[in-house]
């Protein structure tokens, strides 16, 4: 037998500025399922996380409230905390950024940088408020689009045209903080030396490290050459102050991978015989995973190793990257109550409920996730009540009228046992590799299984005829024994179910070997019901508390950091009929249409118009996954749209398309009859 795996497991840290959200929970449910199937396979395997506390946003949030800063971040780790735990997320051990270990770890990690020659100094121009007496970060300054005029606008790209740009480029700047007008200050910064690192990241991100499509997108990255990282912010700053450099402090994102190593680093300080050198040591031979969001790819994927290999540590074993979740096929609104926090979920719903719809629609790629709330009530009303708990509401009461709750010996259908013990090895596998759907798929094929031969055998007509007692006892004690089964297969994801069962069962904690026997002769408890079906009434009653929570939120979006989401879904901005006029609408002929590497969601399409033919990118992929298909057909596209520069080329267009998104969306074409290149009036 191979001695137990030792792995180390983390998720991204939350920020400390806001509630979490089901979004968020996609993340550590996910998580938190692998790490309970490795403790499950008994591999010693811990789970590490914790607040990402520093920032200028929480600094500033925390004055708006009157507090400190400390305050602000303890306050919300308590309500993290607690959510995570109704979630039955199980952390060995939830820190903080802002925490000795971590001011530790990024002292040491920087100094060994900065003498190995891997940071560089030099003076950088940046907006300064005059009333706040602080540099503004991009986020914090506003103003009106340099490209198409559209006035508040963020300091960095547009969100109604889509342009990027510096801030100095903004026409009317504002400070988002104070509403001063800022000036322009010079200030030294730090820069991490990421160049140095481009031939080792181009090997290890090919490593195996990374999902091929995470590998692609890095490419991109790392094929257009990589960029010194600045490093530092200046006071005033919530965060830790550079040694040696008064008023200089760590950008947050400096700080808050680190805070993996100060969270297990405090956990090591508090747990005998537990070695912190043993998993993060450069010759370490445990496996340390990160699960993380395709947001912060980069931070994760290209900063954070080269900070460890440039430090003299070991590097991740592997990054496992996620997509985002959306509800009902469109991304959460709180207009419409789809932007639900996790504690206003679980005032109206069981966990287990969420962690199995999330288990039986995960896997392994970078994909999103769409939460059906028609589909999450029948799957798990289906799945989990219909089909797994069934079997054994079904038999336990057979076995406590007919047999004093006593578990006969024998097996009844060895060829279903037989079944079972064989799918274990085909389930493990797709749980190691976080194909969680098609584990849970097995799984629900095993318990249609066991169902259709408890149907077949009706112990409930046997019971009625004389002398079949002992063929009913022989039916429910392998149903029992079945029920246990699937138990013992689901229990990373559903750790109460299992608790509860257990109870039931009269059996010691399960484990996972424990599916390669049956019980028998054994004693039951009493039975009581494992789970209830969701009421549709209580999803509703979810989503119209979600819309409360909006009119009570309104009167503070907490400011330009994400965390204040719009707060409903507006529409955009009139414009007068000789702009709309202005509009050169035509019909366009798709010559080829085909996907772009590294892209998620871009086709790119060449297009006819009569006398000429353009290259358009549209983010249409997730509707049409086989491009060619599209090649012949007429549509619309806005041919005078000023060429934009792109990450794969130029687009010099756009293609007219409606719909919600994901797999809802529509290319608008012409009648029949139309000509590529005529005008559309």
């Amino acid at each position: 037998m191979s001695e137990p795996r030792k792995i180390l497991v983390t998720s991204a840290l939350p920020y400390a500025n806001g509630s979490i959200h089901l979004g968020h929970m996609l993340e550590y449910i996910q998580t938190d399922m692998w790490t309970r199937f490795q403790k499950h396979r008994g591999n010693q395997c811990i789970y590490v996380c914790a607040d990402d506390a520093h920032g200028s946003a929480i600094m500033l949030r925390a004055e708006k409230e009157g507090i400190t800063p400390e305050q602000l971040i303890a306050n919300v780790q308590a309500e993290h905390s607690a959510d995570f735990a109704e979630f039955l997320v199980d952390f060995d051990n939830f820190h903080s950024t802002h925490a000795e270990e971590n001011r530790e770890l990024s002292s040491q990690i920087y100094l060994k940088l900065r003498d190995a020659g891997h940071i560089a100094t030099r003076s950088v121009t940046q907006y300064f408020d005059p009333e706040k007496n602080m540099f503004l970060a991009d986020r914090f300054i506003k103003g009106t689009c340099p490209k198409c005029g559209t006035e508040d606008q963020y300091g960095d790209n547009c969100e109604k045209c889509g342009a990027t740009y510096a801030p100095t480029d903004l026409k009317d700047p504002k400070s988002a903080i104070s509403g001063a007008t800022p000036v322009l200050r010079d200030s030294q910064h730090f820069f991490f030396k990421l160049p140095d690192f481009q031939e080792m990241l181009q090997t290890w991100t090919r490593s195996g490290t990374l999902h091929d499509a995470v590998a692609n997108k890095l490419a991109e990255w790392l094929d257009s050459g990589l960029q010194e990282w600045d490093i530092s912010r200046d006071a005033p700053y919530f965060g830790f102050e550079i040694p040696g450099e008064p008023g200089k402090y760590f950008y947050v994102w400096l700080d808050a991978p680190i805070g993996y190593m100060a969270s297990f680093k405090n956990l090591c300080d508090r747990t005998p015989g537990l070695d912190f050198d043993a998993f993060w040591g450069k010759d370490s031979t445990a496996e340390v995973y990160h699960f993380i969001g395709k947001d912060i790819v980069n931070f994760h994927a290209l900063f954070w190793p080269a900070m460890l290999e440039g430090a003299g540590f070991r590097k991740p074993t592997g990054i496992n990257v996620h997509g985002y979740l959306t509800v009902n096929g469109q991304k959460m609104s709180k207009s419409r109550g789809t932007f639900i926090k996790a504690r206003t979920y679980l005032d109206h719903l069981s966990p287990e409920y969420l962690r199995y719809y999330y288990a039986a629609k995960l896997g392994r790629g970078v994909d999103d996730l769409d939460l059906n709330l028609e589909d999450f009530v029948q799957k798990v009303n289906s799945d989990l009540v219909g089909k797994v708990v069934n079997i054994a509401s079904r038999c336990a009461g057979f076995i406590h009228k007919g047999n004093a709750g006593v578990l006969v010996a024998g097996n009844a259908a060895p060829e279903l046992t037989d079944a079972f013990l064989a799918a274990a090895p085909s389930i493990a596998d797709a749980y190691e590799s976080r194909d969680f759907a098609r584990a849970m798929r097995e799984i629900m094929a095993l318990a249609d299984r066991a169902n259709a031969w408890i149907a077949d055998k009706a112990p409930w007509s046997l019971a009625k005829q004389e002398g079949k007692q002992d063929e009913v006892q022989a039916i429910c004690a392998l149903g029992i024994n079945l029920f246990r089964q699937l138990v013992i297969f689901l229990k990373p994801v559903l750790p109460l179910l299992a608790a509860d069962a257990e109870a039931f069962l009269n059996v010691a904690p399960l484990t996972w070997n424990d599916h390669q026997t049956l019980l028998s002769n054994h004693q039951l408890n009493a039975f009581k019901p494992l789970m209830t079906r969701i009421d549709a009434t209580k999803v509703q009653a979810m989503i119209d508390a979600s819309k409360e929570d909006l009119a009570a939120s309104q009167t503070d979006t907490g400011g330009p950091t994400g965390n204040g989401e719009l707060t409903k879904d507006p529409l955009s901005p009139e414009i007068d009929f000789d702009a709309f006029a202005a509009v050169d609408l035509r019909v366009a002929l798709i010559v080829k249409a085909e996907a772009v590497e590294g892209a998620d969601k871009l086709l790119r399409l060449t297009l006819d118009i009569g006398d000429e033919q353009r290259n358009v990118f549209s983010g249409i992929k997730s509707a049409y996954p086989d491009p060619a298909k599209l090649e012949g057909r007429l549509t619309m596209m806005i041919a005078n749209l000023k060429p934009r520069k792109m990450r794969f080329g130029i687009s010099e267009g756009m293609v007219m398309a409606a719909g919600p998104g994901g797999e809802e969306i529509y290319l608008l074409s012409p009648d029949s009859g139309a000509k590529p290149g005529q005008r559309i009036k």
